[in-house]
């Protein structure tokens, strides 16, 4: 499925509404970052464009807003599926990118990902709303991940889920920096003990990790668009705790200050990774640490696209990798 990408592009051939959308989308991160490491959020209000959470079905999904901790603003959104005849179906609980900083559960881009994950897979999907950096630094977000299962795993007996959503078979995910967070939640979740949750498989897409070495992919595809170098130097200092560098536990997960994981039961996972994306070394190094630490991943390569490619319902690829996620998420919910 690899295949060789031009030394003199850091895009591929895309539709103008991806284009548009992507050149939209990088020039409203530039736009409401500071040079003094915070963001401008009355402006972010503005470009962020969101959609509220809908009770009544739509396209055979229906979603609420579920609050876990109103002192710290924790909440997820809950899609429901309700074409489905199923009486049970798996939980897929997922974490929005935006580089730690940016977005929520309520972006357009991700209501639309989520409705569809439940939708097509089919699942119970829960889209998790962290608290946000520069304002909140490592490790928030990665408390706030483990809390919404603490919340599930506390809560099984209350209609907080549907009587279909089967939590013993709970498949973590996220996109960029949800990727990350996704990751460390699997691993500090070892440290808890819950009666219902159980965490079966877990979908890491183009995963947003890194560390102090320029990769050859960083380097080549310097100004790709969404992740460009500057954008992502910028993220890190914003989310790291103050004097790390980009070698902390957090960002270079396979690196000297990784978290050992080979006598964990992490979980079955699936590394998705685009050949116009910066981070591909980085997700590509996640994964063989993954098979040299004892456990069972899977590589899917998508050759020409680019970094949070899946968001673009337009792009033909957008579609394979829901149908990649339903076979990854139906064999392992029956595995379990």
């Amino acid at each position: 499925m690899c295949s060789s990408n031009s030394s003199h592009s850091v895009s591929p051939a895309l539709p103008w509404k991806t284009r548009l959308s992507v050149a939209l989308m990088s020039a409203a991160t530039d736009l409401v970052r500071r040079p003094n490491g915070t963001i401008n959020r009355r402006l972010i209000s503005l470009l962020d464009f969101t959609t509220p959470a809908n009770p009544k079905p739509i396209n055979g999904v229906k979603s609420s807003d579920i609050i876990v901790d109103p002192i710290r603003n924790l909440w997820f959104r809950l899609f429901i599926p309700t074409a489905t005849t199923s009486t049970s179906l798996p939980v897929l609980i997922f974490y929005h990118g935006g580089g730690f900083a940016f977005l929520s559960p309520s972006s357009k881009a991700y209501d639309a990902v989520c409705r569809r994950f439940a939708r097509e897979l089919p699942a119970v999907v829960i889209s998790v709303y962290y608290r946000l950096s520069p304002e909140h630094r490592f490790p928030c977000q990665y408390d706030d991940g483990l809390d919404v299962l603490k919340f599930l795993d506390r809560n099984h007996d209350v209609s907080v889920l549907p009587d279909m959503a089967d939590a013993s078979k709970c498949f973590l995910a996220g996109d960029s920096a949800g990727a990350n967070l996704a990751h460390h939640v699997v691993v500090r979740a070892f440290g808890e003990r819950f009666r219902r949750v159980k965490i079966v498989g877990l979908v890491s897409i183009q995963p947003f990790f890194g560390g102090e070495e320029r990769t050859e992919s960083e380097i080549r595809l310097l100004r790709a668009p969404v992740v460009s170098l500057d954008r992502t130097d910028w993220m890190w200092k914003a989310f790291l705790p103050e004097g790390a560098n980009r070698d902390h536990e957090a960002a270079n997960v396979s690196g000297p200050n990784a978290v050992e994981i080979s006598g964990l039961d992490y979980p079955d996972t699936l590394v998705v990774v685009g050949g116009f994306d910066p981070l591909q070394d980085w997700q590509k190094r996640y994964y063989e640490w993954l098979k040299k630490s004892g456990k069972e991943a899977r590589l899917l390569e998508y050759p020409n696209s680019i970094h949070a490619f899946y968001v673009f319902p337009e792009l033909p690829e957008a579609s394979q990798l829901v149908e990649q996620i339903k076979d990854f998420v139906t064999s392992y919910a029956l595995k379990s």
